[in-house]
């Protein structure tokens, strides 16, 4: 028997209103998912200039950590709030963040300014589906949740590519201070468009349970950088930051049991669907958000492609979340079904996975793009349902706070995927290089340098790097294949059918 609530009544109920709405909605969204990744290729240019190598990493790591740590608060400001003044304030602290990064004088000031924009970042991330859930109603919602989806997946793709493209012809600082107009543009639109739809609660901010929540997350992803910051994921400190992250952990679940407005209220873990896809989104971002840039890693050690060449690879990729996300969309927004086209994402991934891990070095290239369009296809049909299922069953008022702890799950999965797999391709080729001839630090082999060697070191480099990402994707069927037994334990629920909206819907 289904027990869904009705679907209520959408914020605008004029359909063109809704989907300008909507567009300005996915600009704010490309613009601070793009960022996540668009920094990459363009670090060695910024290194070039700044010098300190050492703190390479945390150009990217500051962005994720601050996002990461926000979004579940952001969640909860939308619900005690409004969500549109929380996505307003949100855009505006990421774009004066991008300001900042573009103006940056040294690393030091560059990640700062990499911090205060992912603080609005992860804002625009949970907001937006908060706000598509206040838009359109369950089954509705379905497809445009797809489309959201798709854009933060799509500008994954295309971040690395635009990154060494827009930092070759315009410098580094331009992939920074192109956010200035995106971001006056998305302002604009929401601002004049999005009603406010004033919450029916009396706002009571749990900062105790919010500063905890932040120390937590904070602790994985510096536990996670692990490898960088102190050599080993064992090392004592990073076992000090583990101790400190269980420490608030466990304070954060005494503080939310007695808060009256806790930022991811414990009520909701009732529901079993909640605490299920929570483990799915971990598992997905980890296969997802986390392998990108394996991939491109993998396609220019293993076949010699440059990275410009290997970023277009990305297109199957790409080409395949397209697909896969936009039937499933449209396809839950008919059947009201969304476990069944979960099983089949991570079904696909597991697989897909497997194959790679199971390629041969030398294997042709088009081989190997056949292979991204189909984990492509994995990550599209299976993206949708954790935020579908979770704004589903959580009550009304809880949304905000239900979408800010499963997109936190989803970066939480690729923050420490990330660098599982890095650990486990430094295992692969440390202490190995000097046995081939031309080749003394094969760690600081780069493309370009790979292309003039012999063709008999080159083979070797290709076949050493083959071998040493087998447990690479080994891992990661694996944490797919730990998503989907979560995954078959779902509730087979349906979602509640569309209702007509005979008047028009006010703000509350």
């Amino acid at each position: 028997m289904d027990m869904t609530r009705p679907a209520p009544v959408p914020l605008v109920t004029d359909r063109r209103q809704r989907l300008v709405i909507f567009c300005f909605l996915l600009t704010a969204l490309f613009m601070a998912t793009l960022d996540n990744q668009i920094v990459s290729t363009a670090l060695p240019t910024i290194i070039g200039e700044f010098g300190e190598l050492e703190r390479f990493g945390w150009v990217g790591s500051a962005y994720l950590l601050a996002t990461s740590a926000t979004m579940p608060i952001y969640g909860k400001l939308g619900d005690l709030f409004g969500r549109k003044y929380v996505m307003l304030a949100a855009i505006v602290i990421f774009t004066v963040g991008s300001l900042t990064c573009g103006l940056a004088w040294s690393m030091d000031s560059l990640i700062a300014s990499r911090l205060l924009q992912g603080m609005g970042g992860g804002g625009i991330m949970v907001s937006i589906f908060s706000i598509n859930a206040d838009l359109f109603e369950p089954r509705e919602r379905a497809k445009y949740q797809s489309y959201s989806s798709l854009v933060i997946m799509a500008s994954g793709s295309l971040g690395p590519l635009l990154g060494g493209t827009m930092s070759e012809w315009f410098g580094w600082r331009s992939i920074f201070l192109i956010n200035l107009p995106i971001g006056i543009v998305a302002l604009t639109g929401i601002s004049l468009l999005l009603p406010y739809r004033r919450p029916v609660r009396r706002p009571k901010i749990d900062y105790p349970g919010a500063i905890l929540l932040a120390a937590v997350v904070a602790s994985i992803v510096v536990w996670a950088d692990s490898v960088t910051l102190f050599g080993s994921l064992l090392a004592w400190q990073s076992m000090l930051v583990v101790a400190f992250g269980v420490l608030c952990a466990i304070s954060w679940v005494v503080v939310e049991g007695r808060v009256p407005e806790p930022i991811v209220p414990l009520k909701l873990f009732r529901d079993s669907t909640f605490s299920l896809f929570l483990v799915v989104s971990f598992c997905t971002g980890a296969v997802a958000i986390g392998m990108a840039n394996y991939f491109a890693l993998f396609l220019q050690t293993t076949t010699g492609l440059s990275p410009s060449v290997a970023s277009f690879c990305f297109i199957a990729t790409t080409t395949g979340i397209v697909i896969g996300s936009i039937s499933t969309g449209r396809l839950i927004s008919i059947s009201g079904r969304y476990k069944p086209f979960t099983l089949i994402g991570l079904s696909l991934n597991v697989v897909a996975l497997f194959i790679f891990s199971q390629l041969p070095a030398g294997t042709p290239v088009p081989f190997i793009l056949g292979f991204m369009l189909m984990q492509g296809l994995a990550i599209g049909f299976g993206q949708q349902a954790p935020i579908i299922g979770v704004q589903n069953s959580a009550p009304r008022e809880d949304v905000g706070a239900a979408t800010g702890a499963v997109t936190l799950m989803r970066m939480a999965g690729a923050s420490i995927a990330i660098s599982i797999y890095g650990a486990i391709v430094a295992a692969g080729i440390r202490g190995v290089g000097t046995s081939i001839p031309g080749v003394e630090d094969i760690a600081s082999l780069t493309p370009a340098m790979m292309l003039r060697l012999p063709e008999a070191s080159r083979i070797a480099v290709h076949t050493l790097y083959t071998e040493a990402f087998v447990p690479v994707f080994m891992t990661g069927s694996a944490m797919a294949l730990i998503g989907l037994l979560a995954a078959c334990l779902l509730k087979p629920i349906r979602l509640p059918a569309a209702q007509v909206v005979e008047k028009k819907a006010g703000p509350a």
